[in-house]
């Protein structure tokens, strides 16, 4: 896709380490000069992981998680996606394994890289089979270090997960409301979790540091922090 074809979408463009970079709606993370589509946090089978345990939890969050994958890959044709830790919730969550199978069957030409989070340090790392590389924090990409943790980096711009990070919006009278953001300050920027049942920490303002809300099918900036 062009950038003139994507010109009416309501994804969010911004300029990170010198790179023209999409902060896209469904919570992901588009760079069209190398094609690479960036992931944090898909948590697969936390659902299944929690009912594992006796919970009464609804299933079907892994499905729903890689049909909005289907979505974005159908939309930006990527070459790569690198998810940015925590692909799988636990060892429990496993059991999804066969319907992940199946959907990377389905996206065989597409190359896919894992940063190590601390729940695949738990869960273990993707079978084989899968065809996914799977890495430790910092992955070094063009400008860019893929790490799950946000931390600071001597030389590339880190790009991040695990905050699952969420802002908080105000409106008349005493209307609040919570939303998934990208939080982008000196040197690295957070990415929202992708997955659904994943919850999120609230970040507050402070001088320097941007959000981009997600707000249904739109991502926009909040005026910056003194």
């Amino acid at each position: 896709m062009t950038l003139a074809e994507s010109s009416e979408s309501t994804t969010s463009a911004v300029r990170w380490a010198g790179e023209l970079l999409h902060l896209l709606p469904e919570r992901a993370l588009w760079w069209p000069a190398a094609g690479v589509l960036f992931v944090a946090d898909l948590h697969l089978g936390k659902a299944a992981t929690y009912r594992a345990l006796g919970q009464p939890v609804p299933g079907g969050t892994t499905q729903e998680n890689l049909a909005r994958l289907d979505a974005l890959v159908a939309r930006w044709s990527p070459r790569r996606i690198v998810f940015l830790g925590d692909f799988l919730h636990a060892a429990q969550a496993r059991t999804v394994l066969a319907g992940v199978q199946a959907w990377r069957e389905g996206h065989a030409g597409i190359a896919m890289t894992l940063v190590r989070g601390n729940h695949d340090s738990r869960a273990g790392d993707p079978p084989e089979a899968l065809g996914i590389e799977v890495v430790d924090e910092p992955h070094l990409m063009g400008p860019f270090a893929c790490c799950h943790h946000p931390q600071p980096h001597a030389t590339h711009f880190v790009l991040a997960g695990h905050l699952h990070p969420v802002c908080r919006l105000h409106g008349p009278g005493r209307d609040r409301v919570r939303l998934p953001c990208f939080v982008s300050e000196a040197g690295q920027a957070v990415l929202p979790a992708f997955g659904e049942f994943t919850g999120g920490w609230l970040m507050e303002r402070a001088p320097g540091r941007r959000f981009h809300v997600v707000g249904g099918s739109a991502v926009w900036a909040l005026p910056a922090s003194e």
